[in-house]
C-alpha cells in the first residue's frame, strides 16, 4: 500500500512540475468574466476563473449583478439569488470555452440550510440532464450578505 501512495505522489508532483503558468492552453490561465456580470477592470484579488489544461476552475459566484458601476446582490431572496448565482456561473463558463453541461462539480455554500429546497428547485433547472457532483455546507458572512455561493469546476471544450 504504501508503494502505491508513494508512486502516485510521484505521478501528481512530475505532473504539477510539468505545468506551465503562461497563457497556453496547458497552463494556469486567469481571465476576466463577460464584462455585463462583473467589473472592469476586474479590482478584486483573485481570478473569476482560472484554467489548467482541460480544466476550468470558478471562483465562488452569489447573485450579483453590476448597478453603477458595482456588485449589487439582487433583491428577492434565495430564489433570485440562486438563479443570478447560475446566470453568473453560466456567462464565465461561456467566457472559459466551456458550459453548463461540461461541470463537473459544484460546492455549494448557503446562509441558511433551510431554504436548500427552494435554492435546489432552481439550480436543479441548470442541470436537467446528468447531474455534477455537489457538496453543500452552511456558511456565514457570504460576500455583500448573500444567501448562497456556487463555486464549480467543468471541463473546457
Amino acid at each position: 500500500m504504501r508503494n502505491i501512495v508513494l508512486a502516485a505522489a510521484i505521478v501528481v508532483l512530475a505532473s504539477c512540475a510539468s505545468m506551465s503558468t503562461s497563457s497556453s492552453p496547458s497552463g494556469a490561465a486567469p481571465f476576466a468574466p463577460e464584462p455585463m456580470n462583473m467589473v472592469e477592470p476586474w479590482p478584486y484579488p483573485f481570478s473569476s476563473a482560472v484554467r489548467v489544461g482541460n480544466l476550468l476552475f470558478l471562483s465562488g459566484q452569489i447573485g450579483s449583478e453590476i448597478v453603477n458601476g458595482a456588485p449589487k446582490l439582487v433583491a428577492g431572496g434565495i430564489e433570485p439569488e440562486t438563479k443570478q448565482t447560475m446566470e453568473n456561473i453560466r456567462a464565465i463558463l461561456t467566457k472559459g470555452h466551456s458550459s453548463l453541461d461540461r461541470v463537473i462539480k459544484c460546492s455549494v455554500m448557503m446562509a441558511d440550510m433551510a431554504e436548500w429546497p427552494k435554492m435546489n428547485e432552481i439550480y436543479a433547472t441548470y442541470f436537467p440532464g446528468k447531474k455534477p457532483a455537489r457538496s453543500a455546507w452552511g456558511a456565514t458572512g457570504l460576500a455583500l450578505g448573500a444567501r448562497v455561493e456556487i463555486e464549480c469546476l467543468a471541463l473546457v471544450k
